[in-house]
């Protein structure tokens, strides 16, 4: 008998017991996507009708064959380069925005935090800081460097002063939730002692999170390699921008070149963060 018992018990269940709340997600969710396919006027199949389809086979007939002359190939590889010292020199810019910033809105380097509730002048000035930091990063690049355009004129400081604004804001709040994530003890315990905010920050916060900091501004530095292409459709530099003139002059065989180029840099710097990555890991 109790053999029986023991082998009913053990037997799986016949229907899966989260089945019903899986359905009613799922229905809900089709329920909120209806209206936002409806407001967008979300109509995949006009890419299926005749008018549609020789538009697509007129566009592709002009990328080929890509243009490989070398005076050319020279221009392209210029301005990749051009791509790459500008998301190199805005992600450093950045860096300089984000990390007084972080460590101002940081509260576990906070002396006055330490026996309890903060007082209310650094908590008004980390509020203030993180607002910054939402500011920073809630204007995309490419706002940014529309704005910039205006300002400097065309050309790449444009892309890198946009670079650098978002991507500050967005290193400065990731770096915040890293360093108040990890463990508090051996930087409470020397500010306790007598220890300065930085040197907390050198000797007992950085130690433990300079694995993870540093593998996230690598792959920030990744990114923004692909915006600055982007950022040279407004005219900010780079091959982005190369890449808009020759779709402007219906030139489908430079662009060809240029997509090949770009997608052939994008996996060399996918490759150069992951093999940063293993270094730092």
């Amino acid at each position: 008998m109790s053999a029986n018992v023991s082998v009913a018990m053990a037997a799986p269940a016949s229907r899966d017991p989260a089945w019903t709340g899986r359905v009613f997600w799922m229905f809900a969710a089709l329920v909120l996507l209806a209206p936002a396919l409806a407001l967008t006027e979300f109509k995949p199949w006009i890419l299926f009708s005749a008018q549609s389809l020789q538009s697509t086979r007129n566009f592709v007939a002009d990328f080929f064959p890509p243009k490989i002359e070398a005076e050319f190939l020279l221009l392209v590889g210029r301005e990749c380069w051009r791509t790459v010292a500008i998301a190199t020199a805005g992600m450093a810019l950045a860096l300089l925005i984000a990390i007084p910033l972080t460590l101002l809105s940081t509260s576990v380097l906070s002396i006055s935090a330490l026996p309890g509730r903060m007082h209310a002048l650094p908590f008004l000035l980390r509020q203030a800081t993180r607002w910054l930091l939402i500011l920073l990063r809630s204007i995309p690049e490419l706002v940014w460097a529309l704005v910039f355009v205006r300002v400097v004129g065309l050309g790449p400081t444009a892309g890198v002063l946009a670079i650098a604004l978002t991507y500050g804001g967005m290193l400065g709040k990731v770096y915040g939730e890293i360093l108040e994530s990890d463990e508090r003890q051996a930087t409470h315990a020397l500010l306790r002692n007598g220890a300065g905010r930085l040197q907390s920050f050198f000797y007992a916060l950085l130690p433990q999170s300079a694995s993870e900091l540093t593998s996230y501004t690598v792959y920030r530095w990744e990114c923004a390699i692909r915006s600055s292409a982007v950022l040279g459709f407004v005219g900010a530099g780079g091959l982005g921008q190369q890449m808009d003139n020759s779709m402007k002059m219906f030139q489908g065989s430079e662009v060809a070149t240029m997509l090949i180029v770009f997608m052939m840099l994008v996996g060399v710097a996918d490759y150069a963060s992951a093999w940063l990555r293993r270094k730092i890991a």
